[in-house]
């Protein structure tokens, strides 16, 4: 007598509300494509490949990290900084740009020799833009962390949480991103520099 496996229960398929004017196979298709999309910018990064991890970015680029400030349970909304604030990045595709050309320009001192890094992303969720956003943008939020080491014994290590606006490139296709916001789990930066980008 021979046993078969029971049969697989039929569930229905999940879906993301927030993502409901797609199909469910287009919601897997497109966090693949993001997941690829931060792969790919991680190692670009690690590789000290600058001029190529531009070119992940949309020409209107917004790439901005906020200052974050100790408060009260009762004061959490203010805990984070606003536009115009002072803040750790708060750059254009133009201004990103200008910082790589310095890299390669020999006066980077902080650089040169330059640090190794190792930039990992998780729990990685895609979902839609709200009202304002554009059509076809989508939100991608993730987290974060770098290991950065210099020279001997320089070592630092940035956590945290990234917002992103993606959009289509009209002329390919490929994912942009349009927009970052990050978020660092710490409000004073204990690294003699921020050279790294997140």
């Amino acid at each position: 007598m021979s046993i078969h496996p029971p049969e697989p229960a039929v569930t229905e398929t999940p879906s993301d509300p927030s993502v409901s004017s797609v199909s469910y196979d287009e919601e897997i298709r497109l966090h693949y494509e993001v997941q690829r999309l931060y792969a790919t910018e991680a190692r670009l990064l690690d590789q000290h490949r600058y001029a190529d991890w531009l070119e992940l970015f949309a020409d209107d680029l917004h790439y901005w990290a906020p200052v974050r400030t100790n408060r009260l349970r009762r004061q959490q909304a203010l805990a984070d900084g606003s536009p115009g604030e002072v803040a750790i990045f708060d750059e254009t595709k133009a201004s990103l740009a200008w910082r790589i050309r310095r890299f390669d320009s020999g006066m980077a001192w902080s650089e040169d020799p330059p640090s190794r890094t190792r930039h990992l992303i998780t729990n990685v969720l895609v979902q839609a833009a709200d009202e304002s956003a554009a059509p076809g943008e989508f939100v991608a939020e993730s987290s974060f962390l770098c290991y950065r080491n210099r020279l001997e014994r320089e070592v630092d290590i940035y956590a945290g949480g990234r917002t992103d606006v993606l959009r289509r490139d009209p002329d390919d296709g490929r994912l942009l991103i349009a927009r970052r916001t990050i978020l660092l789990d710490q409000n004073v930066l204990l690294a003699k520099n921020i050279s790294t980008f997140l």
